[in-house]
């Protein structure tokens, strides 16, 4: 009787390692949320929506654009950044190049390169390299 339990929990502890050690490749982690809000927020930015792209942002927020002389800190000038944006680069699209993602307990960091491209008024396509490191 204390063998077969001895035995039980000998492979409960050897089952959970497993789960345990397999856990990272069941689920997504941090690193992926980061990567994937990424990918969403570059979605939403090809709508040339900025009441889309507003949501995406914190209260708080506080945004030093690609096209801005100035810090925008609050949703007006957020809002006013966005529509200026989309108006000087029309049919906004953005591709990423290596991102380096590290998470710190609840701040993330993304760093890395983008291209924006947008149509010009002789309709063709332009690029527009930027780096970043959003938190």
């Amino acid at each position: 009787m204390m063998r077969t339990s001895f035995r039980a929990v000998t492979a409960g502890i050897a089952l959970s390692v497993i789960a345990v050690s397999l856990a990272p490749f069941a689920w997504a982690g941090p690193k992926e949320d980061v990567a994937a809000t990424t990918a969403k927020w570059a979605n939403v930015l090809g709508e040339d929506d900025p009441d889309k792209v507003l949501p995406l942002y914190a209260e708080d927020a506080v945004l030093w654009g690609t096209l801005s002389p100035t810090v925008r800190a609050d949703r007006a000038a957020l809002r006013d950044y966005f529509v200026g944006a989309f108006k000087a680069l029309p049919g906004l699209k953005v591709t990423f190049g290596e991102q380096l993602i590290r998470v710190y307990g609840t701040t993330a960091v993304n760093t890395g390169y983008y291209t924006f491209s947008y149509v010009g008024t002789e309709r063709r396509r332009f690029c527009l390299h930027a780096t970043a490191s959003p938190t």
